[in-house]
């Protein structure tokens, strides 16, 4: 592509300022954006991320639909919600007028194992319109493409086994609620660890109608195994709140998490495949207290063993990174909801990113 690539800021909150900032490094031009804070609204995109003004003005959520007619983008991106059907009409917005979109939903990873209903929907409208809608960011790479590339080199596998942590801090509001961050232990259980308390048949039929909760980790372990070509025969998932010992002050929500509230949780999903490999995969965000940090550790078990520990990693700018490495790789796919699964393993991207588009 000889021009720039033009993309569309859809949510303009902590993500967006590295994402951008990275996409204009890598002389792409921001077209447009919209946010629902009305602190944000009538500024220029350039105060994000420590620019100079780009002429560019944030515009409400609700103009959407005709800045994207008006300014024909070649792909959108997604940063505001970490729930598929919270994304929905949004997602119906993009694909209705053709546009490309990326997401950082974590849902949108993998939807198609947590919620087909709505997957499918916006599968047929991307195909409809000749766009392609994928959902990426850190575990693209750190909980997906590692661990698939490591089971490169494996003679036998007997078990995935893999731990994740990060610090809600370092994401929005979407995210700690998620977790269940400042909840009362009573409210977690309520909102969150009950729908864990279900028979398979209850699932499913949650899933069905679109109302399961399901964690990050359940999409991960659904695309694994749609990486790896093992097919899943049982999948449950069970969530832990973890407790604050002391108060803790939250800028992401505003608040001091008092101790004896939620401050996260852990997710830890199994799966049992057909080719009798066992995936286990555990998620854990809180806010961190001083003296925690980030951590990433995956064991492949089997002919032979190996594990991989990743301490410190910079979850938010790996996460950011992804997301503008693939965009060419979103508008040189074929139409559709896609996972990465189906995609080219990701790419470092050293030149201007229109460099790389081949349609």
């Amino acid at each position: 592509m000889e021009r720039k690539i033009k993309i569309f800021q859809i949510g303009c909150g902590k993500m967006s300022k590295l994402i951008l900032k990275y996409a204009t490094e890598k002389n792409c031009e921001i077209v447009g954006a919209v946010d629902c804070n009305p602190d944000l609204i009538g500024k220029d995109i350039g105060c994000l991320f420590e620019s100079e003004n780009l002429g560019i003005t944030i515009s409400e959520s609700s103009e959407l639909d005709q800045l994207l007619n008006k300014t024909k983008p070649d792909i959108a991106i997604l940063t505001t919600m970490s729930v598929l059907n919270d994304i929905g009409d949004i997602l119906r917005i993009c694909a209705k007028n053709g546009i490309n979109t990326i997401t950082t939903c974590e849902e949108a990873f993998f939807a198609e194992n947590s919620n087909p209903t709505l997957f499918e929907e916006i599968n047929r409208l991307a195909k409809a319109t000749n766009c392609t809608i994928v959902g990426c960011g850190y575990q693209d790479v750190f909980w997906g493409n590692l661990i698939t590339t490591l089971a490169g080199s494996t003679h036998q596998i007997t078990k995935i086994k893999g731990s994740s942590s990060y610090n809600v801090e370092d994401y929005g509001i979407a995210l700690a609620d998620a977790h269940g961050a400042g909840f009362t232990k009573e409210r977690f259980e309520n909102e969150i660890a009950s729908v864990d308390n279900i028979t398979d048949e209850e699932r499913q039929k949650l899933i069905q109608n679109r109302e399961f909760m399901a964690s990050y980790m359940w999409n991960v372990v659904g695309w694994l195994a749609d990486k790896l070509n093992l097919k899943i025969k049982n999948i449950n998932q069970k969530c832990i709140p973890i407790v604050a010992e002391e108060n803790l002050y939250s800028e992401t929500l505003d608040m001091i998490v008092e101790k004896g509230y939620v401050r996260g949780m852990s997710a830890v999903v199994t799966a049992a495949t057909e080719e009798d490999i066992l995936i286990e995969a555990e998620c854990i965000g809180k806010i961190y207290t001083e003296h925690e940090c980030d951590r990433n550790e995956w064991t492949i078990f089997g002919e032979p063993d190996t594990t991989i520990v990743i301490d410190k990693p910079k979850t938010a700018e790996l996460t950011c990174a992804d997301v503008v490495n693939r965009i060419p790789d979103v508008i040189n796919a074929d139409s559709g909801f896609l996972s990465t699964s189906k995609l080219s393993n990701p790419e470092y991207r050293g030149n201007d990113l229109n460099t790389y588009i081949i349609k």
